[in-house]
């Protein structure tokens, strides 16, 4: 059950990144950011503007 978890954890820490780098910010970062964060970095990540380049 536990790996499972750890699956899905990691899943959503790759869609943050995709996600992120979407909204023009980098997705390593958000990657790792949302590998402690989880749900939480989802939801910033919704309400946070786009960046202009």
């Amino acid at each position: 059950m536990e790996n499972e978890y750890f699956v899905g954890w990691g899943t959503l820490a790759l869609i943050n990144a995709g996600l992120a780098q979407g909204k023009n910010r980098t997705g390593f970062n958000w990657f790792l950011l949302s590998l402690f964060l989880g749900p939480v970095a989802t939801l910033i990540l919704l309400f946070v503007e786009k960046r202009e380049r």
